[in-house]
């Protein structure tokens, strides 16, 4: 399965903020990548350098390559709505965002692996699909035998959970409900989608 599995700090500094979540090697150096770093003169980004870079930016922070991150702009295209909102919420609305979203694993690659191994259930059923679209009304839950998973139970403990709209979490049964398709200002990303939507529009 396709997915990026390089330094991620070195792709935070590059962007100059958390794109993999909490980093204490981004905080010590907060400057871009490289032997000149911080020193480095740098010519002005042009207009399809600042899009690109939104669009790479919101690649690593839902950890999905190209070829899938156009399939589901070109989803969101020919959806209602605004272009750029709804290629959010759809990425939103994938399994391993909602497992991380959910606080059963600490990271979205860590959510990923979860999915694969087929340690995540969605409506009681199995589901090892990690790009699986969530509906409205679905449950997702951690598998029964899975449920004592180190990773899991230390996820669960020291998640720093704060409570989403569009989700519902039972700590007695290990599964929340995706309430509703969240709205664009309820989600708490830092990504410029209109520059998205603007490159692939050229």
């Amino acid at each position: 399965m396709a997915r990026y599995t390089g330094p991620k700090t070195r792709i935070a500094r590059k962007f100059g903020e958390p794109v993999y979540g909490h980093d204490k090697h981004l905080e010590r150096k907060n400057f871009p990548p490289g032997q000149h770093g911080i020193n480095k003169k740098r010519k002005k980004t042009s207009e399809y350098g600042v899009q690109l870079r939104e669009k790479q930016k919101t690649k690593y922070t839902y950890g999905i390559l190209e070829r899938q991150f156009r399939n589901t702009f070109e989803k969101a295209s020919r959806s209602k709505g605004v272009k750029g909102e709804v290629l959010i919420q759809l990425l939103e609305s994938r399994l391993d965002n909602v497992v991380f979203r959910l606080g059963i694993s600490p990271t979205r690659a860590a959510a990923r692996q979860l999915v694969s191994h087929r340690h995540i259930t969605v409506n009681g059923s199995v589901v090892n699909i990690p790009s699986c679209q969530i509906k409205p009304g679905d449950i997702i839950g951690v598998r029964e035998r899975s449920k004592s998973l180190e990773i899991i139970a230390d996820s669960l403990a020291t998640r720093k959970y704060s409570k989403l709209s569009w989700l519902e979490w039972d700590d007695a049964q290990m599964a929340g409900k995706f309430m509703s398709v969240p709205e664009r200002s309820d989600i708490p990303e830092n990504i410029k989608e209109q520059l998205i939507v603007e490159l692939y529009s050229k």
